[in-house]
């Protein structure tokens, strides 16, 4: 286990710039808003730079998070600039919008018991978490961002965040969030995990806020998670995030239904997120398409074992109903498209699958976190997913729900909080204002 303990001391920060103090009209995104010509805030300094942080050791959904927060928030046009620092490299391949941009860090690899080594590097566990964290310290104080928003772990894997966010309370300019999607583990291990991470003195002494990406109706992270009086007084509900917004933003997506090679015709959609552990899945899926004659589309993502996906390529080759894809940079055409979807239980997959209003079949990941199991498992009983336990895992049990008739699916946004996106730049225009 890496500890969050670091060998590296702490420097004073070097430089700065003072926090825009008027951000009064900062984006009016909303629900009746174009979003291909936002507004111009009225009076407001364009030049509040955000960086954001991800970890980013299984699969690629905290990556692709930020980048939905940065997009959003570059919408705003009060926002000067983003840098999204990411754990992992294959987020150089995503759609960046214009003004961001991302230093990508050499990647730690997560193993099935929790525990981490380094993905591709021969170094020592203790020596790859000094050269992060002396990478991202190095781009924050070039970079002087106005507000600093870290995904998930309060002090970064293994403490790496700890000299950057010494060096940014010292300075005192920058505002610093953190940000925590709907379900984050069993509230036994999240205590567990927590205590021995000392994150709730941590929140107390770097964080101005904690933004919790999801509806407390879902999951209430305070009362869950037993966190401290001082956490729960920073804790804002955005919301989930509508994903259809991302249609909106001006995004070009390179794959599409149209060239994925099917044959005409409804078709569905299987996605395993960055693929390290969804193999049981991708194969199941497969020779479900293969015994059911259905079109199908299978996303093996870009960390699945080379092996597995060879013999999956090979599956396809004979199957003119499968199209096996290693990696979509922007999923959601093929996913608004799709007929039906089946998928492992990440926060971004999920929210995706709810934004476009897709019956879906869900089959968690449930170990080393029960988080997606947790996840599944509520939105199930509110009606809007079916859920499979990765123990029940078959060909014939996936053959089964993709040849079976449903009723129509209750729009999520009828029973859970959509409106993350628009909260954001109001939530980032009352947190700089506070530095004014």
């Amino acid at each position: 286990m890496v500890s969050e303990q670091l060998l590296l001391p702490a420097a004073d920060f070097v430089g700065g710039s003072p926090l825009t103090r008027d951000l009064a009209d900062v984006l009016e995104i909303g629900p009746h808003r174009n979003y291909n010509k936002p507004r111009s805030p009225r009076g407001v300094r364009r030049n509040v730079r955000v960086a954001l942080y991800s970890h980013d050791t299984m699969g690629i959904g905290h990556m692709r998070r930020n980048l939905l927060i940065a997009e959003t928030l570059m919408r705003s046009r009060s926002v000067g600039g983003g840098l999204i620092v990411a754990g992992a490299r294959e987020a150089a391949a995503l759609i960046m919008p214009a003004g961001v941009d991302c230093l990508t860090l050499p990647a730690f690899k997560k193993h099935r018991d929790g525990g981490y080594r380094p993905r591709s590097l021969s170094l020592p566990l203790e020596a790859l978490v000094c050269l992060r964290a002396r990478t991202i310290r190095a781009a924050i104080e070039a970079y002087q961002p106005d507000v600093f928003i870290v995904d998930k772990v309060p002090r970064g894997l293994g403490g790496e965040l700890e000299p950057t966010l010494e060096s940014l309370r010292r300075h005192g300019r920058t505002r610093c969030v953190l940000g925590l999607r709907d379900v984050l583990d069993s509230p036994s291990q999240v205590r567990a995990e927590w205590h021995q991470e000392a994150s709730d003195e941590a929140v107390e002494k770097y964080y101005d806020s904690v933004w919790v990406y999801g509806d407390q109706a879902v999951c209430d992270p305070v009362r869950e998670y037993g966190f401290s009086a001082d956490t729960a007084a920073k804790i804002r509900y955005t919301g989930y995030f509508d994903q259809r917004m991302r249609r909106r933003m001006g995004l070009q997506p390179e794959d599409s239904p149209a060239n994925a090679g099917l044959p005409p015709g409804p078709f569905s959609l299987c996605m395993v997120g960055g693929g390290q552990d969804g193999a049981a899945l991708a194969q199941a899926f497969a020779r479900a398409a293969l015994t059911s004659g259905l079109n199908s589309v299978l996303v093996t993502g870009p960390c699945m074992p080379a092996p597995i996906r060879q013999r999956l390529q090979r599956l396809a080759a004979g199957a003119p109903q499968l199209r096996v894809l290693e990696f979509v940079a922007e999923p959601a055409p093929l996913l608004a498209a799709a007929d039906r979807v089946i998928a492992m239980g990440g926060y971004n997959t999920v929210t995706e699958i709810l934004s476009f209003g897709k019956r879906a079949l869900i089959v968690p990941r449930t170990v080393p976190r029960e988080e997606q199991l947790i996840r599944a498992e509520r939105l199930r009983d509110l009606g809007l997913i079916d859920m499979l336990h990765p123990d029940q895992l078959t060909s014939e049990a996936i053959t089964r729900w993709l040849t079976r008739r449903f009723e129509p699916l209750p729009p999520a946004r009828e029973r859970i909080d959509f409106h993350g996106l628009t909260r954001l730049p109001e939530f980032l225009a009352a947190l700089v204002r506070t530095r004014g």
